[in-house]
């Protein structure tokens, strides 16, 4: 089982309309540290249906096309259960930088989701990189990973 990211692959990206502010935030961030983003929209402000992004960004993981992601929606809630609808998902809803830390180090999460209207936008950008640089502490926690998948 991998422990960290593959970086070097994109970043996939999403977000409906209440998370739309925080993925342009976000994603320009990412963009000026190097990183490669794949932005699977939404385009503006304007109101639409989450699962319509959560699904691309998660299929873009699952299929190992993307690194990691991130999933950003008002309460968070709405795009995490989208995502771990998809069985290689590990969707992670966390609200501070040591949630998006142990989200990495016990459950090996490969999808940060972000509420958009619970948190600062500085803190959603310190949840994403904290998230992006903790690896997996695989070991004991392996095991319990290895269980959440129903195939």
């Amino acid at each position: 089982m991998q422990t960290t990211f593959d970086l070097n692959k994109p970043i996939a990206i999403g977000a409906d309309h209440a998370g739309y502010q925080y993925k342009t935030i976000i994603a320009d961030w990412l963009q000026s540290k190097g990183y490669t983003v794949k932005d699977f929209g939404t385009t503006s402000p304007d109101s639409v249906d989450y699962p319509d992004f959560a699904h691309p960004v998660a299929e873009a993981v699952e299929k190992d096309e993307a690194g990691c992601g991130i999933l950003i929606c008002g309460s968070g809630n709405g795009v995490a259960i989208t995502a771990n609808k998809h069985a290689g998902i590990r969707a992670a809803l966390c609200w501070n930088e040591e949630l998006a830390r142990l989200s990495r180090q016990h459950n090996n999460a490969n999808i940060l989701c972000v509420p958009e209207r619970f948190v600062p936008a500085d803190m959603a950008q310190a949840m994403a990189d904290a998230f992006l640089h903790t690896a997996f502490e695989a070991g004991r926690h392996e095991r319990r990973v290895g269980k959440i998948a129903c195939r």
